[in-house]
């Protein structure tokens, strides 16, 4: 096709798959010219809702003024000098603030890295170091980041396509999904159940004196949004105090303000050892962090942990604004309200639609999947396809999850207006009706 037919926004996409390795995934075939709150505006000028968020990134919006602000004076003083060499202000003061919101403890202390999955990583390598242990136990359905331990503890193997050899000394234990594998039971009794399979598991999976640390997610999200029982969340705390084992929360889709506080954690009675946190940290800029017990964390020897590029100051800078904005805005607050009119929607569709086999999730981390004959073994990943793209073509930005892609999740960023979600729920509302009808 010659290029001069082509629209700005087809045109991108060409130049995207000419030069892109293809290997990069493609979730939706949007462009983007510009970007504020929760609208995204793309090459054409046409305004999209986005109910993605850039994976859950942008929980403070697109581009918010202070945080705009606070990169652009940071830029004008120093972009790097890397803190291993050159200590800096922002650096320190953004731990002590993610030590004031985030206590593990009575001591916490923190280190900043990059990306989520290298707050993994260092994770890993302090829960070792702490135990001199090696073995980790991570749980089917997790998504950790791409690196090599990372990816090991990822579950999907979509992800892991010929990537092998994996990291040795990693273990894997079933997410208690209750709604794929309760099977008539009540909760408390599923639980109980998968208790019991834990322990169970180290009799012949791996020798609990042996494991340093387990890595969770509270709720899962490639993996679908699957919220983890609190009676489960206790029994693993039980569990790995029994053993002096180390409590991993990977809270890097779920924290600052998505399940309507700053960690999904802080809804049950659980305290991690070690939490991990990225994405919208920084409002979209690189930066994530460990988060732990002072004593843990300083278990780790000089120069184990880190890198060149750990807590940029742009990026730190940029973190601090989002956090001052998320408290000035009370998004924890406007969270737990964006979750319950997207809930009541979304459970109001599967009133109408038996295709619709769960509605789920915590605060404004909700989804819904899509099942054959109502059940929940017979993923169907063809109606998920088919609504994304339904209101792809009406302007509303929506990504999928689950292992067989049959999960919708809603990340839209918290500061979305009433009228823009609402206009958001009626396109998936409408185009659900016309795909069924």
């Amino acid at each position: 096709m010659n290029n001069n037919t082509l629209t700005k926004n087809e045109e991108l996409l060409a130049r995207r798959k000419a030069v892109v390795a293809n290997g990069v995934g493609v979730f939706n075939t949007a462009t983007v010219e510009s970007a504020s709150g929760a609208i995204i505006t793309d090459l054409e000028g046409r305004e999209l809702i986005d109910f993605a968020g850039g994976i859950g990134v942008v929980n403070a919006g697109h581009s918010p003024e202070p945080v705009v602000n606070a990169i652009i004076e940071q830029a004008k003083k120093y972009i790097h000098t890397s803190f291993n060499v050159v200590t800096y202000e922002p650096y320190i003061e953004l731990c002590e603030k993610l030590a004031e919101i985030l206590p593990h403890g009575d001591h916490t202390k923190v280190m900043l890295v990059t990306t989520g999955a290298e707050a993994v990583e260092n994770a890993v390598k302090i829960a070792r170091q702490a135990t001199n242990r090696s073995a980790i136990i991570s749980f089917t359905g997790a998504f950790h980041g791409r690196t090599m331990m990372a990816m090991t503890l990822t579950s999907k193997v979509d992800y892991k396509i010929n990537c092998g050899p994996f990291a040795p000394e990693v273990y894997r234990l079933p997410f208690p999904n209750y709604y794929r594998y309760g099977k008539g039971m009540s909760e408390e009794l599923f639980v109980d159940q998968e208790l019991k399979r834990m322990h169970e598991s180290m009799r012949n999976m791996v020798d609990p004196n042996s494991v340093a640390a387990v890595i969770m997610e509270v709720v899962q999200g490639e993996g679908g949004f699957n919220v983890a029982p609190a009676k489960y969340l206790e029994g693993l705390r039980e569990f790995c105090d029994q053993y002096g084992i180390m409590l991993i929360f990977d809270e890097i889709q779920s924290g600052f303000c998505r399940t309507g506080k700053w960690g999904s954690y802080e809804h049950f009675n659980v305290q991690p050892d070690l939490s991990t946190w990225a994405k919208s940290l920084g409002s979209g800029m690189p930066i994530s962090a460990v988060i732990g017990k002072a004593e843990i964390m300083d278990a780790a020897k000089p120069s184990t942990i880190g890198g060149t590029y750990i807590g940029n100051p742009i990026s730190c800078a940029a973190s601090l604004a989002t956090l001052k904005m998320m408290e000035d805005e009370d998004l924890n607050a406007r969270g737990t309200e964006v979750g319950k009119i997207i809930m009541d929607r979304f459970i109001a569709m599967k009133n109408k639609h038996y295709q619709i086999g769960d509605v789920r999730g915590l605060g404004a981390m909700v989804a819904m999947e899509f099942v054959k004959n109502g059940d929940p073994r017979q993923p169907d990943h063809e109606l998920c396809s088919k609504m994304l793209q339904a209101c792809a073509e009406e302007g509303l930005i929506l990504i999928s999850a689950g292992t067989h892609k049959n999960v919708i999740r809603v990340l839209c960023p918290l500061v979305i207006s009433d009228e823009d979600l609402n206009r958001g729920l009626d396109i998936m509302d409408r185009a659900l009706d016309n795909i069924l009808s």
